[in-house]
């Protein structure tokens, strides 16, 4: 991928030497071919993975838009493929202002300075693939692809939030438009920036429509084979490209799709793990045989996560606790290893047509509002408080009761026990512990009250589960085996096209994925399409019983972690045990999340 950062305003230091600075923090590990802008109050700079990264400057104006832009407008789609796409911007801009972000397609991240104006925008793509974060700092903008770019900036100092903190263990990452950093902000999905004379003005710039179309199920199925095939080969750039296949719906779709334009059997990856439910590998040596690809195998060891999370901990600029960066970097790893430079990945689909389990529980618990109050309050809810037989009724209601989007979060590891007893109290006097939650809601509300209720959840998950998680956790970790990755299910025209099948297609009564299940028979294998959904997980909790060399260090870095006075040590203890003799896959991931904290941390302070 590629990397952006820059200033407009006052520096401390020479302009070439603070944007050298800025692209070496950027590069770090990975990117390569800096170029660089410098004026009199201002710079940009930009890397890349790919070959030609591209800067467009004149008299008035510079721009950079770095990733796989695609444009509406026939002139600028002529002139970004003549000259190149940082000049389209600069000239779209100059014809249509703010109006040219509407005219973009694709995943990008995008930067225009008029330095003598004292004027920047910045923006990302709808999905939020591309990433940019922002401060402001002693009368300068600076942003940047990444945190530890705008960290190196002279004029910028680095102090840690503990809200971010706190957003970090209740998520296990830190969601957009907050960092671990104060007064760093990142821009969410679909958002620009406009810093004016030192005023800063955020807007979003499209904002996804969920229609309820009601075409016959014949003709949906058969523009989905369509969507599908466009995507991938509008993913496809004639560099060697293999595919991330755990055998579930989308890596399996994707790859065979891939294999359709294929005259070879493509190169497909997956990585498996020798613990019982944790293993894909024969899901996708089924899917591998059923389109005729050639499947490349690892199996990642114990080991390998202990030689991985040092270089994991380097790799983000902030805590990331999702544990399947490890299986998603050595899969990736393993491909660069036999000569791929892209591969492609499955993500989003079930963030598009409906896939993950919360959907169908949250489907049940809003039967409920359906029932008369009067019933309710007058016959139901006192029979089950009073009768202990219905304990389960009586939860049901609870839960039921609670509204969205708080109700999706009744299962979160902070909400299991009081606050107060898992935190110090210094710290939980230093935060909002409502924030997460306003955060969900700000995302939920932006719907329109009409929407149904999963394509609510979907609109939720594409910012926190997509934006936040998966792709950071897809990109970075392919970052650091030194590839490049592409979504064909998260390419605009796919989302729109998932955005108008009626939601009670999308999940039928209560059967996941119910219309793209049944449209895709007949392509992807019964089994496959029977499957349950894994994912690339990790068998942390396992794996530390088991490997002595883990659990030594899970215990050292927890004992570390307990002198920083964030969670009370007893509450610390407590989960180690019922981690040891409970349901250690269960306690085994907040462990971890606690572990890449606290490497995290350790790794920051050495900075």
């Amino acid at each position: 991928m590629g990397m952006i950062c820059g200033w407009l305003g006052k520096n401390s230091e020479s302009q070439s030497a603070s944007i050298d600075k800025m692209l070496a923090a950027a590069t770090g590990y990975t990117a390569a071919n800096p170029i660089g802008y410098t004026s009199d109050c201002g710079a940009i700079g930009i890397c890349s993975l790919q070959p030609s990264p591209a800067l467009y400057t004149s008299e008035e104006i510079c721009a950079v838009i770095e990733g796989h832009p695609g444009w509406e407008d026939p002139f600028l789609a002529q002139l970004a493929k003549e000259e190149n796409p940082s000049h389209a911007l600069a000239e779209g801009f100059r014809r249509h202002g703010l109006k040219v972000l509407e005219m973009l397609h694709g995943d990008f991240a995008l930067c225009i300075m008029k330095p003598a104006e004292a004027y920047v925008l910045l923006a990302i793509d709808r999905v939020g693939v591309r990433p940019l974060a922002y401060t402001q700092s002693n009368g300068s903008l600076v942003f940047a692809s990444q945190i530890g770019s705008i960290l190196s900036h002279p004029s910028v100092t680095a102090e840690i939030d503990p809200q971010g903190i706190f957003n970090y263990l209740y998520f296990h990452m830190i969601p957009s438009p907050g960092t671990i950093f104060r007064d760093i902000h990142k821009l969410q999905p679909g958002e620009f920036l406009e810093y004016d004379k030192g005023k800063i003005k955020q807007q979003f710039y499209w904002q996804q429509e969920f229609l309820e179309e009601r075409e016959s199920e014949k003709k949906l199925a058969s523009q989905l084979r369509s969507e599908l095939e466009q995507s991938v080969g509008n993913c496809l750039s004639g560099q060697p490209t293999g595919t991330f296949l755990s055998g579930g719906l989308d890596s399996s779709t994707i790859t065979g799709i891939y294999q359709g334009f294929s005259e070879k059997p493509v190169d497909a990856y997956v990585i498996g793990f020798d613990a019982e439910g944790f293993d894909e590998i024969p899901f996708a040596r089924l899917s591998a045989r059923h389109f005729g690809a050639s499947l490349h195998e690892y199996y990642v060891t114990p080991q390998d996560v202990l030689d991985a999370i040092p270089l994991i901990s380097v790799a983000y600029d902030e805590p990331f606790g999702n544990a399947s960066a490890i299986p998603a970097y050595y899969c990736a790893r393993l491909a660069r290893e036999q000569g791929k430079s892209l591969l492609l990945a499955g993500d989003g689909g079930d963030e598009i047509f409906a896939g993950n389990t919360r959907y169908t529980k949250q489907k049940i618990f809003d039967l409920y509002r359906y029932i008369p109050s009067i019933l309710k309050t007058a016959l139901i809810e006192p029979v089950a408080t009073s009768l202990p037989p219905l304990k389960k009724l009586k939860s049901y209601i609870e839960q039921a009761n609670v509204p969205m989007p708080e109700r999706m979060e009744t299962y979160n590891f902070l909400h299991r026990s009081a606050l107060n007893e898992i935190f110090n109290k210094e710290f939980l006097n230093q935060i909002d512990p409502e924030s997460p939650l306003t955060l969900l809601r700000q995302q939920y509300e932006r719907t329109d009250v009409s929407t149904p209720l999963v394509k609510k959840m979907l609109f939720i998950d594409h910012k926190f589960t997509l934006a936040d998680n998966d792709l950071r956790k897809v990109n970075r970790m392919c970052e650091l085996a030194g590839i490049d990755v592409r979504y064909p299910l998260l390419q605009d025209s796919m989302m729109s096209f998932a955005a108008r099948i009626p939601a009670d297609r999308l999940i039928r009564r209560f059967e996941l994925r119910s219309f793209y299940r049944h449209a895709m028979k007949g392509f992807l294998a019964d089994e496959t399409l029977s499957k349950s959904k894994h994912g690339f997980g990790l068998p942390f909790g396992i794996w530390m019983n088991e490997y002595p060399p883990l659990k030594d260090f899970v215990h050292d870095n927890l004992q570390n972690f307990r002198q920083r006075e964030i969670l009370n040590t007893q509450y610390i203890d407590k989960i180690l045990e019922a981690q040891m003799t409970g349901h250690a896959t269960y306690y085994g991931v907040f462990i971890w999340v606690l572990v890449m904290l606290e490497q995290w941390l350790e790794k920051h302070s050495q900075r």
